[in-house]
């Protein structure tokens, strides 16, 4: 299966495999060289070398292997569907849901859940069957995500995320205040060098670009929203550690000793906004704030007082 992508202005100037990682999210670094290495990324009909400085306008041809099935059982578990058509399917994400089985979370996971919902209608792209799948969310993140029903869906999606189009809104609680009201964090991120469950900022790393604003003021604490540029792993929640002032609850990058007793990060993606694939519109998307958060907030204004 042969797909082909035209390069941004954005992306002028990236290494041909760093652009490929955007464009297709759901495939593995190593398998994306894999692809360039057997010959099947070309330009013009040439095969070209992974380190390729790509420019503006070029057409490239990525041959795609065919998709394979994988082992993963619908199961019938409730979903917060906010929106859904015959190309797209929005849903609310509860915290504590895997998105995508793995070792150790192969049922219960969204991906079960959307088998069981959308039976045959999810995208089947990127050499293997990972039903619908555009963007993650960790699993102790709470908040929405796009699936697409079909390929062509999946292109355009995984094409708006690849160029900033598609637009990821967060909310977070995080200890202590930043001195400014917003700013933008850019700091490379790459796999943590001696643990590797954890990322971390790396001058070696991928872009990472995050932009933040204060909503609330309180004593030792901050209530955050985010807009993301980049969309690494952990990317708020490993910027807000760069920076200081970690999130509350998180098990990986706050600190060891957890007063709040949340049992993950204190992290929501309340809204998207995204074109739509077939249509053209552009549609944005809103989840309220889980009762966990609430509860925080409350007991914030309540005993932190703000300021």
């Amino acid at each position: 299966m042969t797909q082909q992508i035209v390069i941004s202005a954005e992306e002028q100037g990236t290494r041909l495999d760093r652009v490929l990682s955007g464009r297709f999210p759901d495939m593995t670094r190593s398998s994306l060289q894999g692809l360039i290495e057997s010959g099947a990324v070309c330009k013009d009909g040439k095969p070209l070398k992974k380190n390729y400085k790509v420019c503006e306008a070029d057409a490239i041809s990525v041959e795609l292997p065919e998709p394979k099935e994988v082992e993963i059982q619908p199961e019938d578990i409730p979903l917060d569907v906010v929106y859904e058509d015959a190309d797209i399917v929005v849903v609310n994400k509860p915290r504590g849901m895997v998105v995508h089985p793995a070792p150790g979370n192969w049922s219960g996971t969204l991906v079960n859940a959307l088998m069981y919902h959308c039976g045959d209608s999810l995208s089947g792209i990127n050499g293997e069957i990972r039903p619908g799948i555009v963007h993650r969310i960790d699993k102790d993140t709470s908040g929405l995500l796009v699936v697409a029903k079909n390929d062509a869906a999946h292109r355009s999606l995984a094409e708006q995320i690849a160029v900033h189009s598609a637009l990821r809104q967060y909310y977070a609680v995080v200890i202590g205040c930043p001195k400014e009201d917003s700013g933008t964090i850019s700091a490379p991120i790459a796999r943590h060098r001696t643990d590797r469950k954890k990322m971390a900022v790396d001058p070696n790393g991928r872009e990472a670009v995050t932009h933040y604003a204060v909503l609330e003021r309180y004593r030792g604490f901050t209530y955050l929203t985010f807009r993301l540029e980049t969309g690494r792993t952990h990317q708020i929640r490993v910027h807000m550690k760069h920076i200081g002032h970690p999130i509350i609850g998180d098990p990986l990058y706050g600190p060891k000793t957890d007063s709040w007793k949340l049992g993950g990060q204190c992290l929501h993606a309340g809204k998207l906004t995204l074109t739509h694939p077939s249509t053209g519109e552009r549609m944005t998307f809103t989840a309220p704030l889980p009762d966990y958060f609430e509860a925080v907030l409350n007991r914030l204004r309540s005993h932190y007082g703000e300021i």
